[in-house]
């Protein structure tokens, strides 16, 4: 157990290094010259030539690549996101403040996710190939194939323009969550439908379940012990890539949406060249990737402890 702790800490620490270094490659080898881009998103003007290489010495743009990095990196090993290049401010304050407005989204949308996927399932396998199956597998197959930005204008046509029930705009109240958690919620309803539909049929056929029967193990029992943990497995794998999907649709949906959130932060740090602002919040989203990982790979061995028996 500790050389599996051992091995995942291990990962975790060279998957944010590679995002971080990968993240920094592409930003100061990107087109253009991050100083300019610093200095006209910091004063909102044409500047003179003098003033691009003063901002290009307080930036550190000016020691080369791996110096620049290394400053980067060193006050981050303490907990230090340092300053935003164009406002002076601290980072870590400010990306708190997005946050708060996106973990909701995000837990708002799994929420529409799961409350529609489990049960659209279950309906679909009680009776598989009938209308009610066809018709649920219609429905996931029309949700993964509709992209979350041509959903939310819909939504916003209908829910916002034509019937007037729900803003569509900003981040004011608890009513303006619904629509981008529902742009983003039915299309992760529509992966985990299909999944969790296939794995509760290829559990249900499993060789030892007619010997348990046959045993007088009540159906109840059967379904709770066997045929829940064997199709929870795949069930929890795509979750997991589900979570990675709402982190890379809530970037589409705050903008269209216009809402506060990581998502403005991120574009317009990108758009000022604002490398500490840009690094903090792809390390964020890095240390949720890797979080959700151990959390999976948990999930795995207490479903089926067989899993990590050649780890231990």
């Amino acid at each position: 157990m500790i050389q599996l702790t051992l091995n995942l800490i291990l990962r975790a620490i060279v998957v944010l290094t590679g995002t971080a270094l990968a993240t920094f490659t592409l930003l100061w080898y990107a087109p253009g010259d991050p100083a300019l881009a610093v200095a006209m998103a910091r004063y909102n003007a044409v500047v003179p030539a003098e003033v691009i290489d003063q901002v290009r010495a307080e930036a550190g743009l000016d020691a080369g690549f791996f110096p620049a990095f290394q400053a980067w990196v060193s006050p981050l090993l303490r907990g230090d996101f340092g300053q935003s290049s164009v406002t002076g401010r601290d980072v870590w304050p400010e990306m708190v403040t997005a946050i708060s407005y996106t973990v909701p989204l995000a837990l708002a949308a799994l929420f529409v996710g799961l409350a529609v996927a489990v049960p659209l399932a279950l309906i679909a396998t009680r009776n598989p190939g009938s209308w009610l199956d066809r018709g649920a597998v219609a429905l996931a197959s029309i949700g993964v194939a509709i992209p979350a930005f041509w959903l939310g204008l819909l939504l916003i046509l209908l829910f916002a323009v034509q019937l007037g029930w729900l803003p569509a705009m900003g981040a004011r109240t608890s009513a303006h969550v619904i629509l981008p958690a529902l742009t983003l919620g039915l299309g992760v309803a529509a992966s985990l439908t299909r999944i969790l539909r296939s794995s509760i049929l290829e559990a249900r056929d499993q060789p030892f379940l007619p010997a348990l029967r046959r045993r007088g193990v009540a159906h109840r029992d059967i379904e709770r012990d066997h045929i829940a943990p064997h199709a929870a497995i795949p069930f929890v794998t795509v979750l997991g890539l589900e979570l990675a999907f709402l982190l890379e649709g809530l970037v589409v949906v705050e903008v269209i949406f216009a809402r506060p959130g990581l998502a403005g932060f991120l574009v317009s740090a990108i758009g000022a060249r604002d490398f500490p602002k840009v690094q903090a919040a792809v390390l964020i989203t890095a240390v949720v990737f890797v979080i959700v990982n151990l959390l999976i790979d948990v999930l795995y061995r207490a479903l089926d402890p067989r899993i990590g028996e050649h780890d231990a």
